[in-house]
């Protein structure tokens, strides 16, 4: 695989680190996506990933607790996915970094973008954990910012479905899906790729979101190797 995209911000949902379980780590779900990212920095592409924490965590369905404080648990819920992709990759031979947006120095790098980019130069795998750092941002949020600030090529979604549709393909089975989309349609047809503030902030810095299936982890391969799958976003 000769990969089109040099630079990658992949971004993962947390849901999918739970395999069939629903919710927790499935660690052999994590060593299948290890193992696909494995196959693309050995490719030449550098892989940055932000990773959800649905799998553990998720601060908007809390209830009455305060905003910011179930916020700052789900960013400690993105740190135990970001430590357990970091120990897959190490385990398939891979050098990787964890950086973070809130300090955890015993555990992990503070988030550094020029060290980021210097890790991603010598050809390590960088995770970012915590989000933003900030509450009410989403990881989708972190993983456009990120993406703008280590100038990614390509931001790749990879969730639990295989593209964009222009209604919930679990709800509506006559749903479309679109192979191609520009920003402005996403944002006025409210289409659910990115939530708004993650869809303008790629438009703002001209960059490009591919959704694709994360069910077979060999389409992030397929994707990053510029195989027609999933929906582009322009």
């Amino acid at each position: 695989m000769i990969p089109k995209y040099k630079r990658v911000l992949l971004k993962l949902s947390g849901e999918a680190m739970a395999g069939e379980k629903k919710s927790g780590l499935d660690f052999d779900t994590v060593l299948t996506v290890c193992a696909a990212v494995k196959e693309c920095q050995e490719a030449g592409a550098e892989i940055a990933i932000v990773v959800g924490g649905g799998n553990f965590w998720r601060g908007r369905s809390s209830g009455k607790m305060d905003r910011t404080r179930a916020d700052h648990m789900g960013m400690l819920a993105t740190t135990i996915n970001a430590l357990a992709i970091a120990d897959g990759l190490e385990q398939l031979g891979c050098e990787v970094r964890v950086q973070t947006a809130i300090a955890m120095n015993e555990i992990a790098e503070p988030y550094i973008r020029n060290r980021a980019v210097r890790h991603l130069e010598k050809g390590r795998v960088v995770v970012f954990g915590c989000g933003t750092g900030n509450p009410f941002f989403s990881t989708d949020t972190a993983a456009a910012l990120r993406a703008a600030e280590i100038e990614a090529d390509i931001i790749l979604k990879a969730s639990m479905v295989d593209g964009v549709y222009d209604s919930d393909p679990k709800l509506n089975p006559n749903a479309v899906k679109y192979d191609e989309l520009t920003f402005t349609e996403v944002l006025n047809k409210e289409l659910k790729v990115m939530d708004a503030a993650a869809a303008s902030l790629c438009r703002e810095n001209g960059l490009p979101i591919l959704v694709c299936n994360l069910d077979d982890p060999q389409n992030i391969v397929r994707a990053i190797g510029g195989e027609p799958i999933g929906t582009i976003v322009r």
